[in-house]
């Protein structure tokens, strides 16, 4: 069930503080980045992200409005929160991102503001974005063979893929990382080539294992990254390395420091003990953990009066029901929501 957090002994409209106390759970980790979904619709559908046929997307009347965004977000950077990160769904689905994104960008204390994106629209917004102070992107790539792309994505998509990787690096964003989500017997085949095209194109490359989410998501047969590390490791002579905005990504570098590779592993190797994110969905719902079910409606709240200092209280709370771990190997058939619907 959703939760609806509120300290009765506050009063509406009280007047903002500069700061609220900071985002520290109860596992002593400090709460820093929050991943922000703007739309939970997509132009494709990746099989472990939104089921074949799927319809059940939010209706625009709940989405929260920019003023309300920015209003939250406010909130939260004062609490601490210092890289937001733009996700969806597709991102560049929602009409006029550029402009929430340069309010956001605004806001005193923020000090990253990133997008993750399909890139099918990126040709089209790379500019209007970078200028409105988007600093980083990362794009979604599972495979370099425009057949495969249509079959993984329901969509004829690489060109449009490819012109959006372009135009990010026309524009000046730096470094760009290509995600790539590893569904076995479909693109484990291609890592090498994945990998030798992120060295050409000087791209950072993350490697994902696919996460049980929702029925379509527990329909892949996960992909343990760990030999993949080790048999890169050896041919490239890759040692550890620390990259900017790493998030839950082991990187590797080579020697010259010309190519990192990130392995993103909630399976085979799980990052919970040094988790500092949160996602709040295009409807306002806070999510603590992608796999747990701990929530706080956000949405009911701002639409019911609450003032910021209420918000920050409520906020403060949530992030004590922030689970210590998920459960994807013990209970897969636990979280029944879908990629999408979470906020990448």
């Amino acid at each position: 069930m959703t939760t609806i957090l509120r300290n009765a002994t506050s009063t509406k409209h009280k007047a903002p503080v500069k700061t609220f106390p900071s985002l520290v759970d109860r596992f002593a980790r400090q709460i820093s980045y929050l991943r922000l979904s703007v739309t939970d619709r997509c132009d494709l559908r990746c099989a472990y992200c939104i089921p074949k046929g799927f319809k059940g997307f939010e209706v625009p009347a709940h989405w929260l409005t920019f003023a309300e965004v920015e209003r939250l977000m406010a909130v939260f950077v004062r609490s601490g929160v210092s890289h937001i990160r733009l996700t969806g769904g597709e991102p560049l689905l929602r009409a006029q991102l550029p402009l929430l994104a340069q309010r956001l960008a605004a806001l005193p204390g923020l000090e990253e503001l990133s997008l993750s994106t399909n890139a099918t629209q990126l040709e089209g917004h790379a500019r209007a974005l970078r200028d409105a102070g988007v600093s980083r992107v990362n794009i979604s790539l599972d495979s370099l063979v425009p057949e495969q792309i249509k079959c993984l994505t329901g969509q004829d998509a690489f060109a449009k893929i490819m012109a959006g990787i372009r135009a990010a690096q026309r524009v000046g964003f730096s470094p760009i990382k290509i995600n790539m989500v590893i569904v076995p017997g479909v693109n484990d085949h291609e890592i090498d080539s994945m990998v030798d095209f992120c060295r050409t194109h000087k791209l950072i490359l993350r490697l994902i294992e696919p996460m049980p989410m929702g029925d379509s998501g527990r329909a892949i047969t996960p992909h343990d990254l760990q030999e993949t590390r080790r048999r890169l490791t050896q041919r490239f002579d890759l040692v550890p390395a620390l990259i900017s905005g790493g998030g839950p990504a082991y990187y590797l570098q080579d020697s010259g420091g010309t190519f990192n590779v990130g392995f993103i592993t909630p399976i085979s190797r799980h990052f919970c003990a040094t988790c500092n994110r949160v996602r709040l969905t295009v409807d306002g719902i806070l999510h603590l953990c992608l796999g747990q079910e701990a929530r706080v409606d956000f949405r009911t709240l701002i639409r019911s009066g609450a003032s910021d200092e209420e918000l920050a209280v409520t906020l403060r709370a949530a992030i004590e029901l922030k689970p210590e771990r998920h459960e994807f190997r013990e209970a897969p058939e636990k979280i029944m929501r879908f990629m999408s619907s979470t906020g990448g």
